[in-house]
């Protein structure tokens, strides 16, 4: 996408120094940043904004720091209070170098990075993984940064920096606003202090800075010019008279303590020797903690001319707002300087014309229903309004009745609406991508969530859309749809159902799923495009003026396109496409996700399918399995089942687990398998001498898993087989015991059992062996603990609730009673992979092809150790 940004790389140590000297050598960039620290205090969407940054991005903490002659910090999320120092020096923080750059600084582990390993906040633990974006104010001066961090290492993706580099766009823009609106409030506050002083010169004391700005008419009052004033309060006491100075230093310190007005008449002594009288009043105003951080005031002189008219004349020439009054016929009587150059017009123009005349657009407008309205109530109005070209421009205006008419103050504020507006923008676009990032985060179902992007679009982005889907058979699909206007939603509908087979090649939509990039439209081209027919007809009434065909872009493929369709007249900014497209590529990620874990599952499937095979069918027995992957994993695991015959004509039964749940583990399962079925096999060994083996083999092979397994071998001679008994010979290297339900349909309580010691701990463990003996009709179930282990239950519970289910369905055919036993305990999607192996002893007695061979032993009644 067009002006992505870049990750930046390392560099040497020295340029973190090196980056905190040019900062400080740009005079113009300092103070750029400096009229920004205004938006510290007061600015909840600034809050807002570092907390939004820290949850999209997935990072623990977040900040935005303003770099002036020192870093100071304007907003902060994820600390404690008093966690973020308010003031660092620009070479003791990584912020520097981000701010010195060009690209989205990423710094996957600061301990290892030689520019800001040695920072304290490094050392400390509390800045490990580090993700900064340069803040630029619009004359292009970089006054800060918005960066994220955790306290552990971690690798940023090139989305992640576009998400920054976009979030941070939208900080610039509130603390502009912010900005904006405290030098409107203090501009106010000058024009009503100069009202009541009915003075010339204004003042503003910074008390954190302890700077002192005057204008230009109160510099010429006390002798001063703009070389030879220093911005302190020691030019003030210098010109001060000595007699007066203890009187005015008392008043100046109570409004500061009080939080209140200052008033004061003093002596100036100006350097040419004259003295001159002057009245100032003055105001304090508080910072977040209630304490005076700043006085603003006004002052006049009173030495030769103290009359009303005359002050009241000054204050007006003087003041930074627009005034003019009118009489009852609502023709101009007065018109102040600041209001000719708001007004583009001359007083000499002005007066005596009628307001309506010289102004028409106020007719019928918001202007005359406010002014008429405070001339019929008699109280004030207050009031924003437009006012068209010529002026084109915003307006704030206070309008007032008095005996001779109206009076109207009235400023400018085109700048701040527009910044306002500005930020509901980015505030809007920003709940959009959130949204849609919720929408999308975690899901399996990208499609579902993918075909509600219009609805989340809209109208934040645009007037109504549509998202297309390739489908697996590579034809493209309308999945969703929408329209800000209800009335016009069954049209979209209707017509997200012929468009596509109406469109030719050479359409937007195809263009966007060929090439992999935005198209642009206009809506009467692509009218035009279709032949006579439904989708055309469609379209003209839907009567779009524009469109954008944005891919949906996977890992290197188009997974589809969201079309997005504009009104006439309307624009899609720089700013919104750039949200657009970063919507469609998170679905299309979201998309592709889903397709590579439909082929990991379908390849975990198959290797499954390979290790895990089908029973024998001896005729004394019959034997069902089941495998159940968890829900939460890869379809695959390490759990395992498996039945063969030995030579002997035993049949045996195997359940096991390996440590671990993937792809590794059900590798490991596979080999313990094998190995376990060749020593069976072999040799005829019995289930204990099976593990015994099976341990020796993992040691030589060095196979470094751990595993559980249990072994049962039925067993039988003729007299066995005459009387109607089995004998079950089994052992137990960790594994959960069988469960056998009885030909009356109770479970066996087996003898006190103690499992041995898992497979791969200590090969040479001495390991013990069981009997018991069973009668035709017997059931025997071996199970992994995923059968019966839950995350808010103990094993106990769970293996109580497996055995009463197993006396209910103990009727059932074999085959459906494993299936009535995973419905009822794990309803079809356990928490942990279940494999289940069963046999039940027939009935009737069989004839064997194999005799019995000569390694069976003696039945042991009642069981006890081998």
């Amino acid at each position: 996408m067009e002006g992505s940004p870049r990750l930046g790389g390392a560099v040497r140590t020295s340029d973190l120094e090196s980056a905190a000297e040019v900062l400080r050598g740009d005079p113009v960039r300092t103070r750029a940043a400096r009229r920004l620290r205004s938006a510290q205090n007061g600015s909840p969407a600034v809050d807002r904004l570092v907390e939004l940054a820290a949850r999209l991005l997935g990072a623990q903490a977040g900040q935005i720091s303003l770099l002036g002659d020192v870093q100071s910090v304007a907003g902060v999320a994820g600390l404690p209070p008093g966690a973020a120092t308010r003031e660092t020096d620009l070479a003791d923080t990584p912020c520097t170098l981000a701010a010195a750059g060009t690209d989205v600084l990423a710094i996957p582990d600061a301990r290892a990075d030689e520019r800001v390993g040695r920072l304290p906040q490094v050392t400390g633990g509390q800045v490990v993984a580090y993700l900064g974006a340069p803040l630029t104010d619009g004359d292009g001066h970089v006054v800060g940064t918005l960066c994220v961090f955790d306290p552990l290492p971690r690798e940023w993706s090139e989305t992640d920096a576009a998400t920054l580099q976009q979030l941070a766009a939208s900080v610039v823009t509130e603390l502009e606003y912010a900005a904006l609106t405290g030098e409107y409030e203090r501009q106010h506050l000058r024009w009503r202090l100069a009202m009541d002083a009915g003075g010339v010169g204004t003042f503003d004391l910074d008390l954190r800075s302890g700077e002192l700005v005057w204008d230009d008419p109160l510099m010429t009052m006390f002798g001063y010019t703009a070389a030879d004033f220093d911005g302190t309060m020691t030019a003030f006491n210098r010109r001060l008279h000595p007699d007066d100075l203890p009187r005015v230093s008392e008043a100046l310190r109570a409004c500061i303590d009080l939080v209140g007005d200052f008033e004061a008449e003093y002596r100036v002594v100006r350097p040419d020797g004259g003295t001159r009288w002057v009245q100032a009043r003055g105001r304090a105003l508080a910072g977040p903690d209630g304490t005076t951080v700043r006085v603003l005031g006004a002052a006049y002189d009173t030495t030769e001319d103290r009359t009303g008219d005359v002050r009241v004349t000054r204050v007006l020439e003087a003041m930074p707002a627009g005034f003019y009054s009118l009489d009852h016929e609502w023709r101009f009587t007065h018109v102040n300087a600041e209001a000719e150059r708001l007004l583009g017009r001359s007083r000499e123009e002005l007066l005596g014309e009628v307001i309506w005349t010289a102004f028409p657009a106020t007719v019928n407008s918001e202007f005359e229903d406010n002014y008429r309205g405070a001339v019929r109530t008699g109280q004030p109005v207050n009031f924003d309004a437009h006012y068209p070209a010529p002026l084109n421009g915003w307006y704030e205006l206070r309008v007032w009745p008095t005996p001779e008419g109206l009076s109207v103050y009235f400023i400018e504020v085109t700048e701040r609406k527009l910044a306002r507006e500005h930020a509901e923008r980015s505030a809007q676009r920003l709940a959009v991508l959130a949204q849609v990032s919720a929408e999308l985060a975690g899901t399996l179902d990208a499609q579902a969530a993918t075909s509600r992007l219009p609805r989340l679009v809209v109208p934040g982005l645009a007037q109504w859309g549509i998202v297309t889907v390739v489908d697996a058979d590579g034809r493209p699909r309308d999945v969703g749809w929408w329209h800000a206007e209800p009335s016009s939603r069954a049209l979209v509908e209707r017509y997200a159902a012929v468009r596509l087979d109406a469109m030719p090649a050479t359409s937007p939509v195809t263009r966007a799923l060929l090439a992999g990039e935005a198209v642009r439209a206009n809506a009467d081209d692509v009218v035009a495009l279709l032949n006579d027919g439904e989708a055309r007809d469609l379209l003209t009434a839907l009567a779009p003026g524009a469109a954008v065909c944005l891919p949906l872009r996977g890992r290197g493929r188009t997974l589809g396109v969201l079309t997005l369709y504009f009104g006439r007249g309307d624009m899609l900014s720089r700013e919104d496409l750039a949200t657009a497209q970063d919507v469609a590529d998170r679905a299309g990620l979201a998309l592709d996700n889903t397709r590579l874990y439909a082929q990991q599952q379908q390849l975990a499937e198959g290797l499954q399918r390979s290790l895990l095979t089908e029973p024998p069918e001896p005729d004394h027995a019959e034997i069902a399995v089941r495998y159940l992957p968890a829900v939460e994993a890869a379809r695959v695991g390490g759990d395992w089942y498996d039945a063969f015959l030995q030579p002997s004509g035993s049949t045996m039964l195997v359940i096991g687990d390996v440590v671990g749940h993937d792809t590794e583990a059900a590798a490991a399962m596979g080999q313990l398998r094998g190995l376990l079925r060749g020593i069976a096999t072999y040799s005829d060994a019995s289930p204990v001498e099976v593990l015994r083996g099976l341990d020796a083999s993992m040691a030589v092979l060095q196979t470094h898993v751990l595993a559980t397994a249990a072994v049962a071998r039925f067993e039988q001679t003729d007299d066995e087989r005459r009387r109607g008994i089995t004998r079950m010979r089994w052992a137990n290297a960790g594994h959960l015991p069988p469960l056998v339900i009885n030909p009356d349909g109770s479970v066996a309580e087996l003898a006190a059992w103690r499992g041995d010691l898992l497979l791969g701990v200590d090969h040479e463990v001495e390991r013990q062996e069981s009997v018991v003996t069973l009668d035709r009709g017997s059931t025997v179930l071996l199970f992994t603990d995923g059968l019966v282990e839950r995350r808010d239950a103990d094993l106990d519970a769970g293996l109580v609730r497996l055995r009463d289910a197993l006396a209910e369905v103990s009727h059932l055919p074999l085959q459906q009673l494993l299936d009535e036993v995973l419905e009822r305990l794990v309803d079809g999607r356990p928490e942990d992979d279940v494999a289940l192996v069963a046999v039940r002893l027939h009935r009737q007695d069989r004839p064997r092809p194999v005799e019995a061979g000569p390694n069976e032993v003696p039945d042991v009644v009642p069981p006890e150790p081998a």
